[in-house]
Parts: structure tokens; sequence; C-alpha cells
């Protein structure tokens, strides 16, 4: 006879990180104490233990409080339990639900992190270790409602990620990134760019960037002290870490570094005959006088941001959170300038060198989408993340089990309704408000 129950917070974290298939951040002790604090969810540590009290399943619920007493609860990216296993997964289904009932729960949502496909740097679809199709039917046997296949941010987390294997060897792992990739993180530090491991006192340059980053996405998600709460929950919890990687140029060095190349190309120059030049020659002497014209422009451009900037400046700056044999970029900012200096993939690529030599085994860059139309605006994003090689992964979706139909019709459909509605008169009313001023 299998029952659930809450579990104390270290023996319920060490089950989820060392769980061989299903261990996640999102399912951390961390995770559910930075909702608490930031998000205003409740977190209920539930264990599903057998008549000899061991664990054989457990799952993160994250209750979202709603008005006239009502909530919905969530268990991010799934319940952590062998999905393979009907009857567990059934077991623990009865065992949630009836959990939720009894703290008036409207509906219970999941989005385990089964992959339904994966498709490598080759465009070839890999082998799954797990049968995909027969966990969907299980799942609605067992009463959720599945939400689709959508294809870009619309659920809780990203239906699609890039994952990069790091139980490969190094050069395997390079081997895999685009050309444009290498050619750039090869330029990057031909101009002397460094990425250093920040601490919390870095935290609000990470935020300075992540807002810059998202004027020009037009979004914004959170402030300074969720970044800084974050960064000290995950880092106070040993089963955790939030790592900061920050991307810098280190202006004097890249000036000096462009100043040899054009001292190089001015020898080249000088050793050239100045009379009777071969049509090759004469190409050859052009294109070093537009090199040197080049470096020139540059130089005089690098000693103005150092005017402006000082002489380091950060560019770029990652979140990137570990637990368990598994890392995620969770939050990446990127300055609007110095684009050329390349420093974003430099940083990707030492991120992903520190992961390795940390005994991480997959690499999740943490949400792209699956509408690949050259119009969706973020196609970028998506191009840019899978220049590093990564496997292409779809997951199984979100889905829903109904506890209380009418109040999940109010609340999934009439409310949205109702909110967009009030959004479009607020619009209205401001820019009615401009238009008086004008």
């Amino acid at each position: 006879m299998l029952k659930l129950k809450n579990i104390e917070k270290e023996k319920f974290d060490e089950y989820i990180k060392n769980h061989p298939t299903k261990s996640h951040f999102l399912q951390s002790v961390a995770w559910g104490e930075l909702c608490k604090v930031k998000k205003h969810l409740t977190p209920f540590y539930l264990g599903l233990v057998n008549e000899s009290d061991q664990l054989v399943g457990a799952t993160l619920l994250l209750q979202k409080h709603l008005p006239l007493n009502y909530s919905y609860f969530y268990a991010p990216r799934g319940f952590v339990i062998d999905y393979n296993k009907k009857e567990l997964v059934k077991t623990m289904t009865k065992k949630v639900v009836d959990f939720a009932k009894s703290k008036k729960a409207i509906f219970v949502k999941i989005d385990p992190d089964i992959i339904l496909k994966s498709i490598n740097y080759l465009n070839e679809e890999n082998e799954l270790g797990n049968n995909a199709e027969e966990i969907f039917q299980t799942l609605k046997k067992c009463g959720f409602k599945h939400l689709g296949f959508t294809k870009n941010f619309e659920t809780m987390q990203p239906r699609y990620t890039f994952r990069i294997d790091l139980t490969n060897d190094l050069e395997t792992i390079e081997e895999r990134f685009s050309k444009t990739t290498k050619q750039r993180i090869a330029k990057s530090l031909k101009l002397e760019t460094e990425v250093e491991i920040g601490t919390k006192d870095d935290i609000k340059e990470f935020y300075n960037l992540m807002m810059l980053t998202e004027s020009r996405k037009d979004f914004v998600s959170y402030n300074e002290d969720y970044y800084e709460t974050l960064y000290e929950i995950f880092n106070g919890n040993k089963n955790s870490k939030a790592d900061l990687f920050l991307g810098k140029v280190n202006l004097d060095k890249t000036i000096e570094s462009l100043e040899k190349s054009k001292k190089t190309i001015n020898n080249q120059i000088s050793i050239m005959p100045i009379d009777n030049l071969s049509k090759s020659a004469k190409n050859k002497l052009k294109e070093l006088n537009k090199q040197k014209e080049n470096i020139t422009e540059d130089i005089e451009k690098y000693k103005k941001y150092k005017e402006e900037y000082g002489n380091n400046l950060t560019l770029s700056a990652h979140m990137i959170i570990k637990y368990g044999n598994k890392a995620w970029v969770l939050y990446a900012g990127n300055h609007n300038i110095l684009s050329e200096t390349y420093v974003n993939y430099n940083t990707y690529f030492e991120h992903i060198k520190n992961c390795k030599e940390e005994g991480i085994e997959i690499y999740d860059q943490f949400g792209t989408i699956g509408d690949l139309s050259s119009n969706n605006p973020r196609i970028g994003l998506h191009e840019f993340k899978k220049k590093f090689g990564g496997d292409y992964i779809e997951f199984l979706g979100e889905w829903d089990y109904i506890i209380n139909k009418p109040m999940y019709f109010i609340f999934t459909k009439l409310v949205p309704i109702y909110r967009n509605i009030i959004r479009k008169k607020s619009k209205k009313e401001i820019e009615h408000e401009i238009s008086e001023i004008k």
C-alpha cells in the first residue's frame, strides 16, 4: 500500500537530485523556496512511500491561491517517478489529486520532461529510451487532459529546448558547433575578451544587462531583488548551485591586440614593391589597405568606448543553474554595443567547459520554439542556440487534471477574456490621455 505524505526537505532533495531519469531543478527544494518567497506560491514537498517507508516517487507541488479560497496546483516538470510503470503513475496521480481536493483545488497541472522527439545536430532523429506514445496514453487514462502540442512559449515551461551531451569529450562537443560559432569564438578570443564567474555583488550588473536585453525584446520579467534572491537560495542549498558568468572586454588589451594587427599589416605593405605590381599583387595591396582602414576605425571606436564606460566592460552575463547531473542556462543578458566582439559566444563556450569540468552530464539551453517559420520573432534566438550543436528536444507537453469543471471553465476561459478586455481598455485610456496632452 503506497502512501503520499510530506517529506522532510533534505530527504526530498536527495531523492530528486539523484533520480536517474527525472531529476530537475524545477522540482528542487531551492525552486520551491524561491516560488514561496518571490511568487507567493505555497510549496509542498510530497513523497510516495511504500510500507517500508521507502520513497518510490516524489513531487514538488506549488499551490496558487485564488479568490473564494480556491486554488490550483502545479508540479513543474511533472512528478519525479518512472513513467513507464503504469500502475505507479496511476497511484501517484490519484494520491496527488486527493491531496489537491482537500485543498479546494480546481485542477492539477503537470508538464513532465518526457521527450517526445529528439533531433541531433545532423538533423537525424535520435533513438529514445522511453515510449512517449505509451506514456501519453497512460496519462490520458489517468484522467489528465492534454493541452495541445504548442509551438512557442504558451505553456508554463518551454516545450522545446536544446540539450548538449557533456559526457562526450570536449573535442567532440566543439566539432558540433557551427562553423560560424567556431569563427566567432576564435575572434572573441583574439580580441582578448575574458569570462569570469561572478559573485552576489555582480547581480546588479547582471540585472542591468537583463534590462537592456528585455527592452530590445519588448518584455519585462523580474526585478533585481528576484535575481538576488534566486542566487542566494540556490547557493544556500548544498544540493543546488547558481553560477553567474560575466563576459567582459578589457579595452586596453583589445586596443593593444588591434595595434599589433595593424603593425603586422604595415609590415606586409612595406615589403611589397612599389612599381610594376601584378594584378594579384595590386589586389593584395588593396585588401591590406582596407584591413588597415577597418582596424584603425575599430581602434578609434574602442578608445571612445573606453572614455565612456571605462576599461573593463561587461557585455554578457549568464546565470546557470546546476542541479544533480544537469545544468540549465536560465537567464542571459547582453549589452547592445560591441556585438562584433562576440563575447556572448565566448561566454557560452566557457560555461559549457565549466559544466563539463564539474561533472555535469546534460547541458540544457532552457527553451526554444517549435514554430520555425522565418517570420517568428524568436527565430533568431532559436538559430543562435542551434549553432552550439545540441540535440533539438520536444517534450510531451502540458496536462491538466480537472477537479472542478465549472470553476476550471471560469478560470481558464472567462477570466483570461476579462483580463484581456481590461488590458485593452487601460491601453485605450492611456492612449487617450496621451492624445489629450498632445
